[in-house]
């Protein structure tokens, strides 16, 4: 069986959608999820689906081994971030490379960075007439947003739209789309000796 944690640091809306993708596959655990607000409703997301929470701030996440020693207890194969806003520091990094993955909700490299999160985003996008948004699924590295893409979805932006009605469009395709790539990513299938993702 494999094991994922799951970093959040809000409503928690993506965490449970994996859950529930899970939820029926003894292929999958979904083992801890980890926040750094301890007012974050993914807590009481996790809680009804009784997965085991941890809180931490940002002395523990970077000056102490405190999450690494979480998901090493959890043997974790793989860490999602889901709406998580900090740079994973080194320890982790290093102990989990190429295992961790996160979502954008835009399509990478553009409008990707410090403080591009959220609606920030979405404003952004509308802001730049660009007629076409989406997600990006991507592995993590130390930089925000820059490591390599293993998926894109896009979705069409009207005339019409607002940041707000662009954002439940951007919502749609993490819902539909991130378990599904989490799970390629724990059992790729080969194709030609690559994963077909």
């Amino acid at each position: 069986m494999k094991n994922v944690a799951i970093f959040a640091s809000g409503s928690g809306s993506n965490a449970e959608n994996i859950i529930e993708y899970f939820k029926n596959d003894d292929r999958v655990n979904i083992a801890v999820i980890l926040s750094n607000r301890k007012d974050a409703y993914v807590l009481q997301r996790a809680k009804k689906f009784g997965v085991p929470t941890y809180v931490f701030n940002r002395d523990a996440f970077y000056n102490s081994q405190f999450v690494l020693d979480k998901l090493l207890k959890y043997h974790t194969d793989l860490v999602v971030l889901a709406g998580f806003m900090w740079l994973v520091p080194d320890n982790i990094l290093n102990a989990f490379s190429g295992k961790i993955i996160n979502i954008h909700p835009a399509l990478l490299p553009k409008y990707g960075g410090k403080g591009m999160y959220g609606m920030f985003v979405h404003e952004a996008v509308k802001q730049s007439g660009d007629t076409v948004t989406g997600i990006s699924i991507h592995y993590v590295n130390e930089k925000y947003d820059e490591g390599a893409i293993i998926f894109q979805a896009r979705c069409k932006i009207d005339k019409t739209d607002t940041p707000e009605s662009i954002a439940q469009k951007v919502h749609a395709l993490e819902y539909e789309h991130f378990p599904q790539i989490i799970e390629q990513v724990l059992f790729p299938v080969l194709c030609n000796g690559t994963p077909k993702i």
